[in-house]
C-alpha cells in the first residue's frame, strides 16, 4: 500500500512553497508583496490554479502539437504564476516577464526545497504518480488478467547484481529475493553482448539478424550503426514477424526494437515513425506541463551534472586506474540519462499500467551510461542502481492501484567487462594497427557513438519535427574504401570491402600477408577469428589455434579464459550474415578478467572476457524456467510461456510454446 502522507511534510511542503514564493518576490525585480500573509495566500492560489488547469492545459497542447506542447511546457508555469500574483490581494506584479522569470526562480526553489523535505520518505512520487493518472484509472476496464512489467537494467551483470544488493545499492531487489517472492536466474548472452543483439532475441527472438553494435554490409555497401534510428528501423523490419514480445496489445519504452507493441515510445526503430510520434505527444504531455515532470527533472539533472563533476575530480585525484577523460558531452549525457530519461521512462510505465496495459518493456540505462565511463564496479556506477532501484519501489507501490493485478520482471541484456582501452595500454588505435599492417590506402572506422544514441532517441521523441539527425552517414556503395574497421566493445570485425562474401584466411594472407600474422602477433589481440577454405572457421592466437568445426585445439587454445561457452558462441556467430572477414577479440586478463576494449570506454561490452556476457533474469518465484536460458532467444520463449500462461497470447506462432510447431 502506498503510505499516507505525514502531517508534517504537508506542512513542510506547505512553507516551502511559501518560503519559495517570498524569496522569489524579495530578489526579483516587478514583483511586490504587501506582507507575508499576501505572500501565502498566493502560493496556496498558484497550487489551486495548477491543481484546476495542468490537466486541462495538457490535453489541449497534446491536441495542437508538438510545437504548442514545447511552447507550453515553457509558458504553463508563468501563466498560472502571472494569474495567481494577479488575483492575490496585497501583490503586484508588473507584466507578464517579470513573472515568466519569477517562475522559474520558484520552479528552482521548489524542486529543489522538495529534494531535501522528501528525501528518503517512500510514496512521494508514487502519491503523485497516482494522482496525474486518477483520470485514467478511472476509465480503463477492470481485468483479473494478471498484467507483467518488464524492466531492463541495461549492462547489469549477474555478479554485479549480487555485490550491488550486498551493499545496500538495490533495496527492493534484496527484499523481494529475501522473502522468497522473486528467484535470480543468470542466463548467457550468446555474441555479441550488446544491447541490440540481445533486445533483438529478448524482444523478438531474432538475435541472429544482429551481428555486432555495429557492422558493415558489402552487399549494399552500407554502414548500419544500430543506435541510429533510421537503422535500426531497417534492422526491425528484418526480423519481425509481426508476433514480438508486446504485440498483444503491449507498450515500448525507450528500447532499440519496439517487440511489434502497438504502442511505441522513444523506441529507436519507431521513434521516426509518424504513428509513434504522435501517440508519443499524447502520452507525454502531462510530463512535460507538470512542474513535478518535466521542469524538476531539468533541475535534478543539473544536480546530477554537478555530481559527475565532483566524482570525475576526485577519481582523477585519487589516481584511480583504469579511468578515462570523462568528456563535457558524457557529463551531459549522464545528467540526461540518469534523471531525465529515468523520471520520465517511469512517468510513462505508470500511465501505462494505470490504462491497464497488459505487458510493459522499459530499458533503463543509468547503470550502463556511468559503468561505461567510470568503470561496472565503481562506486558511482553502483550509486546509479540506487535511482533504478526506487523505480522497482515505486512500481510495485503503483501495482495494488492498477485496474488489473501486475507482475514485475528485472532483466538485463549483458553485463560489462573492465579494463584499460587497448589504446590507453598500447599507445595505438586497432583502426591504426589493421592500416600499419595491411599497408592499405584507405581505413574506414565506424562511429563510436553509443552513448549519442540514447540522446538521438530522447532529443527525437520529444520532439521529433525539430530533430533532423540521424549520426553519421554511411559509406556509399561505389568508391568504397579498402577496409572497414567496425568494433563494439573489445570485439572488433574487419571488412575487405571491395571483395565481395567472406574471404578465406588464404585469400587475405595473399593480399596482405602481413596483416594476420600481425594482428595475432600483438600484445593486446587475445584471438583473431577467420574461415579458412579447407578448416571452415579457425581461431588464432599467439600460441595456437581452435579449429572450430571439430573442436580441435592445436598448441595454446586462444579461447581460454573466455568462458566455457566461448567455442559454441563463435561457432554460432560464424553462421550469422554480415560477419567480418576477420573477428578480432582482446586481451583478456586471467586474474583480472579486464579486457581491452577497442573504443574509449573503460566499462564495455561486445565481445568475450570478464562479466560481460553474464546478465541476470529476475522473476516471480513461482514462475517455472522450462529451459537453459542459453542467448537471449531462449529468454524471449521463457517470457512468451510465461505470458502465455497468464492468458496474454492472443495466439501461439509456429515454434512458440503452445504451438502445434513448438
Amino acid at each position: 500500500m502506498t503510505p499516507p502522507m505525514r502531517l508534517s511534510t504537508l506542512v513542510a511542503v506547505v512553507l516551502l512553497g511559501w518560503a519559495a514564493l517570498g524569496v522569489t518576490i524579495g530578489l526579483l525585480p516587478g514583483i511586490s508583496a504587501g506582507s507575508a500573509w499576501a505572500v501565502l495566500l498566493a502560493a496556496i492560489v498558484l497550487a489551486a490554479l495548477g491543481a484546476a488547469l495542468r490537466p486541462v492545459a495538457a490535453a489541449l497542447l497534446t491536441r495542437i502539437g508538438w510545437v504548442a506542447l514545447f511552447l507550453g511546457w515553457l509558458l504553463t508555469q508563468a501563466v498560472l504564476f502571472y494569474l495567481a500574483l494577479s488575483v492575490t490581494p496585497g501583490l503586484h506584479v508588473a507584466g507578464f516577464w517579470p513573472a515568466f522569470w519569477a517562475s522559474w526562480m520558484y520552479a528552482a526553489l521548489v524542486s529543489g526545497g522538495l529534494w531535501v523535505v522528501t528525501a528518503g520518505q517512500p510514496g512521494m512520487v508514487t502519491r503523485h504518480l497516482l494522482r496525474v493518472n486518477r483520470r485514467h484509472r478511472r476509465d480503463a476496464t477492470p481485468s483479473d488478467v494478471p498484467g507483467v512489467v518488464m524492466i531492463q537494467i541495461d549492462g547489469l551483470s549477474a555478479p554485479l547484481t549480487r555485490m550491488a544488493m550486498s551493499t545496500g545499492a538495490l533495496p527492493t531487489l534484496n527484499r523481494w529475493l529475501r522473502t522468497g517472492s522473486h528467484t535470480l536466474a543468470e542466463w548467457h548472452a550468446e555474441l555479441p553482448a550488446t544491447t541490440p543483439a540481445s533486445q533483438a532475441g529478448l524482444l523478438h527472438g531474432a538475435s541472429a539478424q544482429v551481428p555486432a553494435f555495429r557492422w558493415y554490409e558489402k552487399e549494399s555497401g552500407r554502414l548500419v550503426v544500430t543506435n541510429h534510428p533510421r537503422d535500426s528501423a531497417l534492422v526491425e523490419s528484418r526480423l519481425t514477424d509481426g508476433r514480438g514480445l508486446l504485440a498483444d496489445g503491449g507498450v515500448s519504452v525507450s528500447n532499440v526494437f519496439s517487440g511489434d507493441a502497438p504502442i511505441s515510445l522513444l523506441t529507436m526503430s519507431t521513434v521516426r515513425a509518424p504513428r509513434a510520434s504522435g501517440r508519443a505527444g499524447r502520452f507525454l504531455g502531462a510530463y512535460l506541463v507538470d512542474p513535478f515532470g518535466l521542469t524538476r527533472s531539468l533541475f535534478l539533472t543539473m544536480g546530477e551534472i554537478v555530481k559527475e563533476l565532483y566524482q570525475a575530480r576526485r577519481q582523477r585525484l585519487r589516481r584511480v586506474e583504469p579511468r578515462i577523460p570523462r568528456t563535457a558531452s558524457y557529463v551531459l549525457l549522464r545528467g540526461l540519462t540518469n534523471v531525465l530519461l529515468r523520471h520520465l521512462n517511469l512517468s510513462l510505465i505508470a500511465e501505462h499500467m494505470m490504462r491497464g496495459a497488459p505487458s510493459i518493456y522499459c530499458d533503463f540505462v543509468d547503470y550502463d551510461e556511468i559503468a561505461h565511463h567510470a568503470g561496472p564496479a565503481r562506486p558511482e556506477a553502483l550509486a546509479s542502481l540506487e535511482g533504478i532501484d526506487s523505480v522497482l519501489a515505486t512500481l510495485e507501490e503503483l501495482a495494488p492501484a492498477a485496474p488489473r493485478p501486475y507482475h514485475l520482471v528485472v532483466l538485463s541484456d549483458h553485463g560489462q567487462s573492465q579494463g584499460a582501452t587497448f589504446l590507453q595500454r598500447y599507445g595505438v588505435a586497432l583502426e591504426d594497427l589493421v592500416r600499419e599492417l595491411s599497408a592499405a590506402p584507405s581505413v574506414v572506422v565506424a562511429p563510436e557513438d553509443e552513448q549519442a544514441g540514447r540522446a538521438r532517441t530522447l532529443r527525437a521523441g520529444l520532439l521529433p519535427k525539430l530533430d533532423g539527425t540521424d549520426g553519421a552517414e554511411t559509406p556509399a556503395a561505389d568508391g568504397r574504401p579498402e577496409l572497414v574497421v567496425a568494433a563494439s566493445g573489445n570485439l572488433a570485425m574487419v571488412y575487405l570491402a571491395r571483395h565481395p562474401g567472406r574471404m578465406t584466411l588464404e585469400e587475405i594472407e595473399e593480399l596482405h600477408p602481413a596483416l594476420l600474422a600481425g594482428l595475432i602477433a600483438h600484445p593486446g589481440i587475445g584471438w583473431v577469428m577467420v574461415r579458412s577454405r579447407e578448416r571452415g572457421p579457425v581461431v588464432l592466437g599467439r600460441a595456437g589455434k581452435r579449429i572450430l568445426a571439430d573442436d580441435r585445439v592445436e598448441g595454446d587454445d586462444p579461447l581460454a579464459g573466455c568462458g566455457p561457452r566461448a567455442a559454441d558462441d563463435l561457432r554460432r556467430h560464424d553462421t550469422l550474415g554480415n560477419v567480418g572477414d576477420l573477428l578480432i577479440n582482446s586481451v583478456v586478463d586471467p586474474e583480472t578478467l579486464e579486457v581491452a576494449a577497442f573504443e574509449e570506454l573503460i566499462g564495455c561490452h561486445g565481445g568475450l572476457g570478464g562479466w560481460q556476457n553474464q546478465p541476470v533474469l529476475i522473476h516471480p518465484a513461482d514462475w517455472p524456467v522450462e529451459h537453459e536460458l542459453i542467448g537471449a532467444d531462449a529468454v524471449h520463449r521463457q517470457l512468451v510461456r510465461w505470458l502465455e500462461l497468464l492468458g496474454q497470447r492472443s495466439a501461439a506462432r509456429p515454434g512458440e510454446p503452445g504451438s502445434a510447431a513448438a
